[in-house]
């Protein structure tokens, strides 16, 4: 369970996010949707420790991390997957590499163990045959499958998706969405999804909260969410085409 209690992070004056308070059950999809500089990806980086907040408890599988150093903060992030917005591929390594990379440097495995485990997380993803390309040589689609056998790697109980449908066609993103739901059924991870992507939302999430201007406004399930008549609500589904 992810655990987010009473949560304020200011940018010096500017409050990001305002007394945030979000329970996160094992095995849902979460969806956190807003718009741009809404404070969404902001609670995301939060979760995996890589800010603080200036108040508050965050808590992540019974552990309070928001006073862990960085040693006792990886311990914790070992249990957390990542799949950034732009899939953070190291371009100058082959997608083999990338896959392994934290593998490579927080475990001591030998390497033939290594591979088997690149093969398999690329194959859970829908890649054979990849390692030995390099990330420019595959499509927006073929990288984000990528940046989610990295986020496999470690068998993690949790997934953390930054804008996954990010720059793709409605084809591809509908892909994606396929296998964050495949995910999450075959592997009964708990995923959170930080999007602006309504239609996407809907229809992976189990539940979803909307931030607006930093402060949680609503958390519910899809078809409650829809029903809800708050016209921020309302405006991002009219938006989005979902109404």
């Amino acid at each position: 369970m992810i655990e987010i209690a009473n949560v304020t992070k200011r940018f010096g004056k500017k409050i990001a996010l305002n007394s945030i308070n979000l329970s996160i059950k094992d095995g849902e999809t979460l969806a956190i949707i807003g718009g741009s500089g809404s404070g969404k990806s902001t609670l995301l980086r939060l979760m995996i420790g890589l800010i603080q907040p200036t108040e508050g408890e965050i808590w992540i599988d019974g552990d309070e991390i928001s006073k862990m150093n960085e040693d006792q903060l990886q311990k914790i992030r070992l249990k957390m997957g990542m799949v950034f917005q732009y899939s953070a591929l190291f371009d100058s390594m082959t997608v083999g590499d990338n896959v392994a990379f934290g593998l490579v440097e927080h475990t001591k495995l030998p390497k033939d163990r290594i591979r088997k485990i690149v093969r398999e997380k690329l194959n859970q993803v829908g890649l054979k045959d990849v390692e030995n390309l390099m990330p420019n040589e595959l499509s927006g689609g073929m990288k984000k499958r990528v940046s989610l056998a990295r986020a496999l790697a470690f068998d993690p109980k949790i997934i953390l998706y930054d804008e996954p449908s990010s720059g793709l066609d409605p084809i591809t993103t509908a892909m994606i969405d396929e296998l964050i739901l495949a995910t999450q059924k075959n592997l009964k991870v708990t995923s959170v999804i930080v999007t602006h992507d309504m239609a996407s939302a809907c229809r992976t999430a189990n539940r979803i909260a909307m931030v607006y201007q930093g402060d949680l406004i609503a958390v519910d399930t899809v078809d409650n969410f829809r029903k809800n008549p708050d016209s921020r609500i309302q405006a991002f589904f009219k938006a989005s085409g979902q109404i």
